[in-house]
């Protein structure tokens, strides 16, 4: 059985954020995740995780203005340097809280060439891959459906895998999120077979509508058994909005 981790941005709303930490461990996780610890200080997220002793499995750079619609800029020619900052504001929340892994949103496409976002994009992960790995840091890039999200760059788990073969970096490799890569393909388990070696985090969600993973359309318990005989021993987030109350909707992993 998969390890899983919380994701503290979409579970726990019971709780105000730096609370969740201690919330999520007392419902049994010793990992969570979240999407952006920034409107925070890095101290008090340090605190926060030093409290509940968890591991962090892995959280975002920073992605601009989400409210007025940005997510990400690494694919945006003339934002490289808000991308470079944004690698360095990540850095210290990363050492703050003791996590070994970011991810970087690559951004929506608006009017730019897919081309030139994309050379734009592998540009920019070429420099964080540098940076992070000064600190000792992996970084991963994440396909999102473009249902959730339109016009997002990376929106095919094949364009993913394309840009690490031409990266060929030791410390970047691929988020894969079950619920994105069912939406955009279909054939999780010949996918999962497919994309293992190149996988550096997973997360899961019901689908279609990113619910507890006992919902929808996957059978998750054939889903876990395969994570399981391909060797994963990364954590899972569970990156899902719970129907009702987050500790009444954990009821799926005690059938586990």
């Amino acid at each position: 059985m998969p390890q899983f981790s919380a994701n503290l941005s979409m579970m726990f709303h019971e709780h105000p954020f730096l609370e969740r930490f201690d919330a999520a461990r007392h419902a049994g996780f010793e990992a969570v995740e979240f999407m952006f610890p920034y409107a925070y200080p890095v101290a008090a997220l340090g605190q926060a995780v030093e409290d509940s002793g968890h591991a962090i499995s892995i959280f975002n750079l920073p992605a601009g203005d989400w409210e007025r619609g940005e997510r990400g800029f690494a694919c945006i020619p003339g934002r490289e340097t808000d991308f470079r900052a944004s690698v360095e504001t990540a850095v210290r929340y990363a050492e703050a809280a003791g996590a070994k892994r970011l991810h970087a949103l690559s951004g929506t496409m608006g009017n730019i060439s897919p081309g030139a976002a994309r050379a734009t994009y592998v540009e920019n992960l070429r420099f964080a891959a540098d940076r992070l790995g000064e600190s000792g840091l992996e970084l991963t890039i994440e396909p999102i459906n473009s249902r959730d999200m339109p016009g997002y760059f990376l929106s095919s788990t094949e364009l993913a895998a394309d840009i690490l073969a031409e990266l060929d970096l030791a410390n970047v490799g691929l988020q894969f999120d079950i619920y994105h890569h069912q939406i955009m393909h279909g054939d999780i388990l010949k996918s999962l077979e497919r994309f293992m070696p190149m996988i550096r985090h997973m997360q899961i969600a019901g689908v279609p509508d990113r619910n507890e993973p006992d919902t929808g359309e996957l059978d998750y318990d054939r889903v876990f058994k395969e994570i399981d005989v391909l060797g994963y021993k990364g954590w899972v987030g569970l990156e899902y909005r719970p129907r009702a109350g987050t500790v009444e909707g954990l009821a799926w992993m005690n059938d586990q």
